[in-house]
């Protein structure tokens, strides 16, 4: 039994894996951009506000302040585990807007999220607080932000 696999077949898997890698690629430069611009962005906005001490004050600054000088407006819901998981959630999120509401276009909203991402995670970072963040989105212009606070040790 013959069980090499046919060149034609390695050529079309070899450009599937460089599309994959390229598309990550765009998605890596989008979030690494949202980082820099957050991290100045959050560095700006607290010069006037008081030290924040823990990470709830930290993500409640992130929902509030941050989020109108960076988004123009503030969330819409913040949710906690109290286990350093917080869902934060703008139910008409500007990057989204312009596009059709419903599901239509869900897919293709991954990368517009991608900026804002990093963008939090920066913010997150200057204030010395470490976390994941990622974005759900189901049904347009609302978008969920998970932000997952690494443990301190």
């Amino acid at each position: 039994m013959d069980t090499c696999v046919d060149a034609s077949e390695l050529d079309k898997y070899d450009s599937l894996v460089q599309l994959a890698f390229a598309h990550n690629s765009y998605i890596t430069q989008l979030e690494s951009m949202g980082y820099r611009v957050g991290y100045v962005m959050a560095e700006r906005v607290s010069k006037e506000a008081p030290k924040l001490l823990t990470e709830l004050e930290v993500v409640k600054f992130i929902c509030k302040e941050f989020w109108s000088t960076m988004f123009g407006k503030q969330v819409d819901n913040l949710r906690t585990n109290h286990q350093g998981v917080y869902v934060v959630q703008d139910n008409k999120f500007c990057t989204l807007r312009p596009l059709a509401e419903g599901q239509q276009f869900v897919r293709e909203a991954g990368a517009l999220v991608a900026f804002p991402c990093g963008a939090v995670r920066g913010a997150l970072a200057n204030l010395n607080v470490n976390a994941e963040v990622t974005a759900t989105v189901e049904t347009l212009p609302a978008v969920k932000f998970n932000i997952h606070i690494a443990q301190r040790t």
